[in-house]
């Protein structure tokens, strides 16, 4: 006898998000102690994933991360418009983002590029920045 599945996939499903609360890191300092949410949970969200370089760690999804290896030795007309869109793309495969945007470029020192942008998630706009080595 084979078991059916009549009527089970078509039954009403809800998709909760989860929430945002997570472990508290104070960078300068090297410590994580406490908790945060929403925001400064971004914050954090956006540092790990633009610091994390993407496949080269089998603990992450290939789907988080950044990357940025391939860049080194690149010229500067290439590297820009290729970290607009990296960062992007990076950026928005966590849900709770919903845009990157207003880029802004600064190679006045040489070997890198400062790069400042605007995240968009559902708890608030997020001013940010990297500094990628070319």
């Amino acid at each position: 006898m084979i078991p059916g599945i009549n009527g089970f996939l078509q039954e009403d499903f809800e998709i909760e998000s989860q929430p945002s609360k997570t472990f508290k890191m104070y960078l300068n300092q090297e410590i994580v102690n406490g908790f945060t949410d929403e925001l400064d949970s971004m914050k954090q969200t956006i540092y790990m994933i633009l610091n994390t370089e993407r496949y080269q760690y089998i603990i992450y999804s290939w789907n988080y991360g950044i990357e940025l290896i391939d860049l080194f030795g690149e010229p500067v007309t290439y590297v820009c418009p290729e970290l607009e869109r990296r960062i992007t793309e990076a950026l928005t495969q966590d849900e709770r983002i919903l845009s990157v945007d207003a880029f802004s470029f600064d190679v006045s020192v040489k070997g890198k590029v400062h790069v400042t942008f605007t995240v968009h998630t559902i708890f608030g706009d997020i001013d940010s920045e990297k500094v990628v080595n070319i």
